[in-house]
């Protein structure tokens, strides 16, 4: 069974960092895209980075393209995401999730797996 557990969300001020990780059981690293979604309030949920673990190949939605970045170790199928320099617009839940990444902005073109989630706010 496949399992994606997220840790680390929290409140958080404008310019601040925060650093989410995602604990992956169930399945291989290899070969997959993985990464993270989040969801604003009244809004879809959409994608925010994808790594490919077949060769490191990052997807960045615009809006994060210079303030998060995304590793992994796949000796021990983790995933970090590294939030820099926070806005209030990044306020949501996050979302670990494996499937194949995207492009021309749209770091996923599928998701197989989704975490349940963990709740960032970002106060200004």
């Amino acid at each position: 069974e496949v399992q994606l557990v997220e840790s680390g969300g929290g409140l958080v001020q404008a310019g601040g960092s925060l650093r989410l990780s995602c604990a992956a059981s169930g399945f291989s690293f290899d070969d997959y895209g993985i990464g993270w979604f989040r969801q604003a309030p009244g809004k879809e949920r959409e994608g925010v980075l994808c790594i490919s673990t077949s060769d490191g190949g990052i997807e960045y939605a615009d809006s994060v393209k210079g303030r998060f970045t995304i590793s992994t170790d796949n000796a021990k199928n983790t995933l970090s995401l590294q939030m820099n320099t926070l806005k209030p617009e990044d306020t949501g839940v996050y979302y670990c999730a494996v499937g194949k990444c995207g492009g021309g902005g749209a770091p996923f073109l599928t998701v197989g797996y989704w975490g349940q989630g963990t709740q960032v706010t970002v106060s200004s």
